[in-house]
């Protein structure tokens, strides 16, 4: 089993479903969007090489003394494979690295100017852990928003998971398309196919040396 293609197709599925509902928002967005992480995903390369085309990426620098070496090669190489290539949390970076997204942590997304000032360049996400920062985070008119943990999650910072029931009452409750982060792989992600999320959005699950991916290129 390729469990990558698998939760790519989960995506594309819940897509679209929600797109059948409500339509595009404010920019199209991709259906599965890989987070890289320093520890957890050490060869963001490798994973971004069997991604489909169309996936996003949203590379996080963590303010590393090589991020603007590393951005390089990740905008370089998602261009060449036709993915969507997001900045995490460093507008300064995103625009050096001529990036299609930005993806604003929930400190700093409730700044409805800032994201006001973001879109009119980039697509724009932002993460969310719960009703009130979900409301708080769209009031600036985003183009989605990240919720987690939806599962137990290996991140070091990852809270309580919601559950799929919770994660569901979210979706309906708020006003941007909204994608499932946490815990989220080929297995856990079929729990979600009536939540309305319009995608998912994984680190481990994506990731070459992760026991939750396989080997295999998706094609497409």
């Amino acid at each position: 089993m390729n469990s990558l293609a698998d939760l790519a197709r989960t995506a594309r599925r819940l897509q679209a479903v929600s797109l059948a509902k409500s339509g595009y928002g404010r920019k199209r967005l991709p259906a599965l969007l890989f987070f890289t992480d320093p520890a957890r995903t050490p060869d963001p390369e490798a994973a971004m090489a069997r991604l489909p085309r169309g996936a996003g990426v949203v590379f996080r620098g963590f303010g590393a003394t090589d991020s603007l070496a590393q951005g390089r090669r990740l905008a370089t190489l998602a261009r060449r494979r036709g993915l969507v290539f997001f900045v995490g949390a460093d507008v300064g970076l995103a625009v050096a690295l001529n990036a299609d997204g930005v993806h604003l942590p929930e400190r700093l997304a409730g700044r409805a100017g800032l994201q006001r000032a973001l879109r009119r360049r980039f697509r724009l996400t932002a993460a969310a852990h719960g009703l009130p920062a979900v409301l708080k985070v769209t009031r600036g008119g985003i183009d989605g928003v990240v919720i987690s943990p939806i599962f137990p999650s290996q991140s070091a910072s990852a809270g309580k998971p919601l559950g799929a029931a919770a994660f569901a009452r979210l979706v309906r409750a708020s006003p941007a398309p909204v994608y499932a982060l946490g815990g989220v792989n080929a297995r856990s992600a079929r729990r979600l196919q009536t939540s309305g999320a319009m995608g998912l959005a994984a680190v481990e699950a994506l990731a070459v040396n992760s026991p939750r991916a396989d080997a295999p290129p998706i094609l497409g």
